[in-house]
């Protein structure tokens, strides 16, 4: 019997509460499906998933089921850029999956939706889909046009940054500024949102395919209609998301992050789902699988085209195609068939014609003749053969600190450089735009762990550096919060443990020789006062520093951000919420 059918006996006030909400009598003896989204007015990615909503209620009801609505709207981290609100990115991550336990659990389902386009929704949604763990599907919300010049918003840091330095005028900043956005749907680029998007399908839990379509095509809408109708088969045959996300599907996934230079920011998401379905990963597990993967996407912010051209290269499958050879093709999807089944399948079937149909005319519409080839490059012709981020550690990050190399200029691949420490972003950033840092520095951002103040993103920052003709190849940044998917240059996060735990990034001072070194993955305070010392006379150093060191004051006395900085999980763990047994 399904789950629903039970509770029905055991709580007699169940029936007479849906029909009041609206469900027809005959509708309470169908499979019933949670349809759980982001709709909501919060951003681009989340503003039209009400339509895809609808689609898939009209495909759970053609395959004799009955969606139920819910919704949890997620926060823009864009919009909050540069303010404390960015604070409460991360953290609403957990509280998403958490109102998801509460919503599904309160009253179990059959089968569920899930639809999401963004930074933390995405991530959210799947770690929401892991604890209520009912046969479930996810749902994409896609990526969002570029604008005239094929601007996207990923570009908005560097014009603002050029603006501040008087580079450019008013009037053109906010050309962009109005210009950037030109339609619904994730950011257009290979940020968090469309990294974590595609990870759903590389994880076999999205329909393949769908991951990261133009918001506004009617493939889209279609995807979410067939992903309803699949929700009511994977109820009644029980296929649950445990059954999917195994060791080797998150294997696949890191590997087709390594393949898209993916967003630094799914080193902490991955882990973090991962998690929930009690499965153990962390950086060590993306450094491994990163050295030697072929890196083949030429999107923005590492590449050259806007996101929408992805789908019109043939998605995740075509990038699926060409490591094939490192997959695990036997890995179970939504569909009820292997991985490898699924790839054979839309070989098959017309789909690879499909999307290139797309692409002629995207081709005519922006007047460009980009192939398939110049967005997703052959296995042996990729841009890269050493995967896209990689895991630094010594003894400046014990646990390990996080680069994408891919973005970083290769004059910092392997430096050694003064320290120059800052205890916020705020006090950093007027530092950069003033040029009151010089060639040669490491900048520190610090005590912006998640312990510290939520781990925002130090996008503003980062920008300003990698915008500057002579700082962007001369300079590093370094600290223990995190960056936008969007962003470039020579920055290195998620510095574990951090600040306000008291790792040894809180005893970085001034002058302090910082060795950055990523073939051999090494980040590592090496002198004092411009002067190198052994590793011994480090320690012994940092050992004096750290008996005077003290904790900075709690920034967050009460409410959601405190729960966060008193409860998460190491970065390079996924930062996720932990508690003693």
């Amino acid at each position: 019997m399904l789950i629903s059918q039970e509770m029905r006996k055991l709580a007699p006030e169940l029936d007479p509460l849906r029909i009041g909400t609206g469900w027809k009598p005959e509708d309470l003896s169908k499979p019933q499906i949670f349809v759980e989204s982001t709709f909501g007015d919060s951003h681009p990615g989340s503003g039209h998933l009400d339509k895809l909503v609808e689609a898939a209620c009209r495909g759970i009801a053609e395959a004799g089921g009955h969606g139920a609505r819910y919704f949890c709207t997620d926060m823009c981290d864009g919009e909050s850029q540069g303010t404390d609100g960015i604070n409460y990115s991360l953290a609403s991550r957990e509280m998403i999956a958490n109102m998801i336990e509460i919503q599904a659990n309160a009253t179990p389902f059959d089968g569920g939706v899930f639809m999401a386009s963004c930074d933390k929704g995405m991530p959210g949604n799947l770690m929401g889909m892991a604890r209520v763990n009912i046969p479930s599907i996810m749902v994409t919300g896609g990526t969002m046009a570029a604008g005239p010049e094929m601007l996207t918003l990923e570009q908005l840091g560097m014009y603002s940054a050029k603006f501040e330095r008087g580079e450019i005028d008013e009037a053109k900043l906010n050309w962009a500024k109005c210009n950037a956005c030109p339609s619904c749907g994730a950011c257009s680029f290979i940020g968090t949102a469309s990294t974590m998007q595609i990870m759903a399908e590389a994880l076999g839990l999205s329909l393949p395919g769908s991951a990261l379509l133009p918001a506004t095509s009617p493939d889209l809408i279609d995807y979410a209609y067939r992903a309803g109708k699949q929700s009511v088969e994977l109820a009644l045959k029980g296929l649950k998301p445990s059954d999917i996300v195994t060791m080797d599907s998150l294997e696949n996934a890191i590997m087709v992050h390594a393949a898209i230079s993916g967003s630094t920011n799914t080193l902490l998401h991955l882990p973090a789902i991962a998690h929930e379905f009690g499965l153990e990963i962390d950086g060590d597990t993306f450094d491994r699988l990163h050295r030697g993967a072929h890196y083949l996407l030429d999107i923005r912010p590492a590449g050259r085209w806007p996101a929408e051209f992805f789908y019109y290269a043939g998605g995740v499958p075509a990038i699926m195609e060409e490591i094939r050879s490192v997959l695990h093709l036997d890995a179970m999807t939504v569909t009820g068939k292997t991985l490898g089944e699924n790839l054979d399948e839309l070989r098959e079937n017309g789909f690879y014609a499909h999307c290139q149909k797309w692409l002629d005319e995207a081709n005519a519409r922006y007047g460009t003749h980009i192939t398939r080839e110049d967005i997703i490059r052959p296995f042996d012709k990729a841009i890269g053969t050493d995967g896209s981020v990689a895991v630094l550690k010594g003894n400046l990050a014990p646990q390990g600190a996080v680069i994408k190399h891919t973005a970083c200029p290769k004059e910092m691949f392997q430096a050694v450089l003064r320290a120059r420490p800052f205890d916020s972003e705020e006090a950093c950033i007027d530092a950069v735009l003033h040029h009151k840092v010089e060639k040669g520095d490491a900048v520190f951002i610090r005590y912006e762990g998640p312990k510290g103040s939520g781990m925002p993103e130090m996008f503003y920052t980062s920008e300003a550096i990698s915008s500057d003709k002579e700082l962007g190849r001369a300079i590093a940044l370094i600290t223990d919060g995190r960056f936008s998917g969007a962003s470039t240059g020579p920055v290195i996060g998620h510095c574990s443990p951090e600040a306000q735990a008291g790792g040894p990034i809180a005893l970085v001072e001034e002058g302090d020789l910082i060795e950055i070194d990523v073939p051999n993955r090494v980040l590592a305070i090496v002198g004092v006062k411009g002067e190198r010392k052994t590793p011994e006379e480090i320690d012994a150093i940092l050992a004096q520093r750290k008996e005077a060191w003290k904790p900075k004051p709690v920034k967050y006395k009460s409410g959601t951000l405190r729960l966060f900085s008193e409860h998460a999980a190491s970065p390079m763990k996924g930062a996720y919420l932990e508690f003693d047994s």
